[in-house]
């Protein structure tokens, strides 16, 4: 697998969280290659969005990458758990893509190793169990994402995808129920089932 080219990354936030669907997150370490496909993704569209880190254009040490270019990595870490997103839009403007579920495609049985004996649709069905299953942490932060170890690479594009809120942002006022999470329809490594908003053609 190769990565994606930087221009790849040249999309508005909510086209870039529907374009990353179908396409394979890739960390490659000393340990071996673990891959998946992208399924479910959350946009936070910064300065006016109230659940985004960078809302209000708040810049602090954490949300630095965000005010860079597009096409790299924020990692920040919640409840222990790392989790990783995609920067958007243009320099100045913070905004990113949270990848919330992938599908296991490459390195199966590391995964395992690194996340215990789970079910298959449990290694990496959520953003925190994703980053433990393929071995993304904190050290990833700011990594370009078109270039070896953490990338994207191309993947197969998804038949349908359905929208609706995104998870776990009760306290950002009406942010909470705009609809731009988004999933592949009746994958099972989706990270929690909900009623989709629209299907999106």
């Amino acid at each position: 697998m190769r990565p994606v080219p930087p221009s790849f990354f040249q999309k508005r936030t909510l086209d870039m969280a529907k374009r990353l669907l179908g396409q394979i997150l890739v960390k490659e370490t000393e340990e071996g290659i673990a891959a998946g496909r992208i399924v479910e993704t959350e946009a936070y569209q910064g300065p006016d969005d109230q659940a985004a880190h960078s809302f209000g254009y708040r810049r602090t040490k954490r949300t630095e990458i965000m005010f860079g270019k597009p096409g790299y990595a924020y990692i920040y870490e919640m409840h222990t758990h790392a989790l990783v997103n995609v920067v958007c839009e243009q320099e100045g403007l913070p905004q990113a893509v949270l990848i919330r579920a992938v599908e296991p495609v490459v390195g199966i049985d590391l995964m395992y190793e690194r996340r215990g004996n789970k079910k298959k649709t449990e290694l990496t069905s959520g953003p925190g169990k994703l980053t433990k299953a393929l071995g993304i942490n904190k050290s990833d932060y700011g990594r370009p994402l078109f270039e070896k170890p953490l990338y994207i690479a191309k993947g197969e594009k998804v038949d349908e995808i359905l929208s609706g809120p995104r998870i776990g942002i009760d306290n950002s006022g009406e942010a909470k129920d705009y609809p731009w999470r988004f999933w592949e329809k009746d994958n099972p490594f989706v990270s929690k089932s909900r009623k989709s908003i629209k299907k999106l053609d």
